[in-house]
């Protein structure tokens, strides 16, 4: 089936391709695997390990490459979860943690198999843009002393509280 995505993302993993992809579309409503591409004998790595999953998060598209230990997922690059409620934050921040996950400042967070993500409230770049600089600095400065996004404290910084 050919992708109506032009664009797409590709995460390299050692070994753990089909565990991350189906673990990442059980995070999100509308998420699915699409296909999977398995090593067959003689090749780089074992018989009957994924090779590629494709799979859906929310609407976009990414592929998860099982290509040995060669190259690690570092920061430079993370997914940007938007969050409607606190419940979201929460739900999505203690998943990805399980198992061996890392939080980091600001709402960013290294799940178990090494790929970052930002965990974003919906109401916070609008804040961030505000054209008054105290408002968007309040905010700001709030953000920056988070590790988990605290969607009430946010607002509270805007509010001037």
């Amino acid at each position: 089936m050919a992708s109506a995505q032009k664009v797409s993302t590709c995460f390299w993993f050692d070994t753990e391709a089909e565990a991350a992809a189906k673990f990442y579309v059980s995070l999100l409503p509308d998420s699915r695997v699409t296909a999977i591409s398995r090593y067959g004998k003689n090749e780089r790595m074992p018989e009957g390990l994924a090779l590629t999953v494709t799979f859906d998060l929310a609407g976009t598209e990414f592929t998860a490459l099982n290509g040995g230990p060669h190259f690690k997922l570092t920061e430079a690059a993370s997914l940007v979860v938007q969050c409607e409620s606190q419940a979201e934050i929460d739900r999505l921040w203690s998943a990805l943690l399980a198992g061996g996950g890392k939080e980091q400042q600001c709402g960013w967070l290294k799940d178990r198999y090494g790929l970052s993500w930002q965990i974003v409230p919906t109401a916070l770049p609008a804040m961030m843009q505000d054209t008054d600089p105290e408002r968007s600095g309040r905010v700001m400065a709030a953000v920056m002393g988070m590790v988990k996004p605290d969607i009430a404290a946010i607002k509270a910084a805007y509010r001037g509280h």
